[in-house]
């Protein structure tokens, strides 16, 4: 019984969660089980995706399903391409320095701040009247 190959990563960023299976292929990407094109039809949202793998030169090498949930399109963008780096460092630890380099193996640790009670939202407040 012969077995592939397949590295599992998860990535991260804002509410979004991508975990993605890195298989030997040709460089196609499935993203919930749909086109990479249709997923993201806006080219800055491809290229994010497609940031770790440029940088490895690795394009056509892999093949890569995501399961992505949560958040927005920037988002879950950015929650693959972390996935991305974190699977290719399984595939080759001597990617490491190139990836981190360019600081794709960073988690964007920023969030939403949350409401407080007593005022509207994060930071805004009621507005003061003072009779």
């Amino acid at each position: 019984m012969a077995t592939t190959q397949e590295f599992i990563a998860t990535g991260r960023r804002k509410t979004s969660v991508a975990r993605i299976r890195l298989t030997p292929g040709s460089g196609k990407i499935d993203i919930n089980g749909r086109s990479f094109e249709d997923y993201f039809p806006s080219t800055p949202l491809q290229n994010i995706v497609l940031q770790p793998l440029q940088t490895a030169k690795l394009v056509n090498s892999y093949d890569v399903s995501i399961n992505t949930s949560g958040g927005g399109p920037a988002g879950q963008a950015g929650a693959a391409r972390l996935a991305i780096a974190r699977a290719l460092l399984e595939v080759d630890g001597n990617l490491r320095g190139g990836l981190k380099k360019e600081g794709l193996l960073r988690r964007d640790p920023r969030m939403k701040e949350r409401k407080k009670s007593g005022q509207p939202g994060a930071r805004k407040r009621f507005q003061f009247s003072k009779r």
